[in-house]
C-alpha cells in the first residue's frame, strides 16, 4: 500500500504536521492558460481536475496586503480554530484522525492539530486527501485510512463553505463507499467558516477573510490543487498534486500557521466562553446561502450555478484561477475583501454592489461561447 507524502520532500509543512495521501506529479506539465482551460471545462471536453491553472504570483502591493490582513485577523482565526477544535473533541472524542480536504482544508487541519496539542496535550494524526466535485473523494485514500484508523474516528476538515457543493459531494461519496465496501466513515464535515450554513460543525458562520484564501500554493505548503486525470493517475493511485519547489522564496505557509498559532493563548478565554454558552439549536444547516446564489444566477442570466461562487474564499479562487466576469459585494468598502478588490482592479474585473447578499461577496465566472 502506498504511503503518505511528507515534507520536506513533498511540500513545506513539517512531516509530523500532515501526511499527503497524494501522488507526486511535480515533474509533469499539467498547467494550462486560464482562457484555454476555461474553454475546455465549459465545453465539457475536460473536467476542471484534469489540469492545473498557472500559479498566480502576486506583486509586492498584494503581498503587503496579505501580511497586514494576516496580522489583523490572526486572533479571529485562532478563536475560530479553537472553537472548531473544541466542538470536534467534545462530540467525536480525543481518539480521532483529522483528514483535511486538500488543499484549502490542509492549513486548517494543521492549526486544529496544533490547538489540540497546545490545549489538550493530544497528538492527533493528520492527513490531506483529495475530493473532486463531480468525481467524489479519493477512494484509494479512504482505503488507506480505513486500514490504519477506525473509520468512525476520522474527522473530515475543510476551510470554508460556499454553496455547499463539497459538503454534498463528501456526503454522497461516503454513502456510496459504504454501500460498496460496508466501511462507514462519518461524513460530518468540520469547517472553519460556514457562511453558507451548510454544516453543523464550524468555527464561525461569518464570511470573513481567512488569510490562507488570499494566496495559492504559497500558503498551502507549495502544493498545487489536486489532479484527477486518467492519463497520469491509475486506478490504484492516490489522486495527484504538484510540489512547486521553485516557489520556496515566496512561501508563506508556515508564516501563516505560526502567526495564527501565536494567538492561541490569547484566544483561549474567548473560546472557553463560546463553548460554555454555545447553543446547539443554531448549529443545524439551513442552506440559506443558496437563496442568494439562486437570486444572483437569475438576476444576471447565468446558465448554471457552477458559475456563481459565493463567499470570500470562493470569490478569491475565481480571481486567482478562473476567468472572472464580475464581482458582487455587499459593502463596497468592507475591509474583509480588500484583496478581492485589488485583484479585480488588476484584472479589470468590474465590481458591483448588492446590499442584500447573504455573503460578503460573490464571484461570477465568465461564460465562454463556443
Amino acid at each position: 500500500m502506498k504511503q503518505p507524502l511528507t515534507g520536506p520532500t513533498f511540500g513545506t509543512y513539517a512531516a509530523h504536521e500532515v501526511g499527503w495521501l497524494l501522488t507526486d506529479l511535480s515533474d509533469m506539465r499539467l498547467e494550462a492558460a486560464t482562457a484555454d482551460r476555461e474553454r475546455e471545462i465549459q465545453s465539457g471536453r475536460a473536467h476542471y481536475a484534469e489540469s492545473l491553472p498557472i500559479e498566480y504570483q502576486p506583486d509586492s502591493v498584494y503581498l503587503d496586503l496579505f501580511d497586514s490582513v494576516l496580522r489583523e485577523t490572526a486572533n479571529r482565526l485562532a478563536v475560530a480554530v479553537g472553537y472548531l477544535t473544541e466542538l470536534v473533541l467534545a462530540e467525536r472524542g480525543t481518539d480521532i484522525a483529522l483528514v483535511s480536504l486538500a488543499r484549502a482544508g490542509t492549513p486548517i487541519g494543521i492549526l486544529m492539530r496544533r490547538w489540540a496539542a497546545s490545549q489538550h496535550r493530544l497528538t492527533l494524526p493528520h492527513y490531506a486527501v483529495s475530493i473532486v466535485r463531480g468525481r467524489g473523494i479519493d477512494t484509494c485514500a479512504l482505503r488507506y485510512l480505513s486500514t490504519h484508523h477506525d473509520p468512525a474516528r476520522v474527522v473530515f476538515v475543510d476551510g470554508w463553505t460556499g454553496k455547499g457543493a463539497i459538503t454534498r459531494e463528501l456526503s454522497d461519496a461516503i454513502t456510496e463507499h459504504a454501500h460498496r465496501t460496508e466501511i462507514v466513515f462519518n461524513p460530518d464535515l468540520a469547517v472553519l467558516a460556514d457562511p453558507g450554513h451548510c454544516v453543523r460543525t464550524f468555527g464561525t458562520r461569518d464570511d470573513f477573510l481567512i488569510a490562507s484564501a488570499c494566496l495559492n500554493s504559497t500558503v498551502s505548503g507549495l502544493v498545487s490543487r489536486t489532479v484527477l486525470n486518467p492519463r497520469v493517475i491509475g486506478p490504484t493511485d492516490f489522486h495527484g498534486a504538484k510540489f512547486y519547489r521553485d516557489l520556496r522564496p515566496a512561501d508563506m505557509s508556515n508564516v501563516f500557521l505560526d502567526t495564527v498559532s501565536a494567538q492561541f493563548e490569547t484566544a483561549e478565554t474567548q473560546v472557553r466562553r463560546m463553548r460554555d454558552t454555545g447553543n446547539d439549536q443554531h448549529r443545524e444547516p439551513t442552506w440559506s446561502g443558496l437563496t442568494t446564489v439562486q437570486r444572483i444566477q437569475q438576476q444576471y442570466g447565468i446558465t448554471t450555478s457552477n458559475f456563481v461562487k459565493p463567499g470570500i474564499g470562493e470569490t478569491t479562487r475565481v480571481l486567482l484561477r478562473r476567468l472572472p466576469w464580475r464581482i458582487v459585494v455587499r459593502d463596497p468598502d468592507a475591509p474583509e475583501h480588500r484583496h478581492i478588490r485589488l485583484l479585480a482592479e488588476a484584472r479589470n474585473v468590474p465590481v458591483v454592489v448588492d446590499p442584500d447578499l447573504a455573503y460578503a461577496c460573490v464571484g461570477l465566472i465568465k461564460e465562454i461561447a463556443e
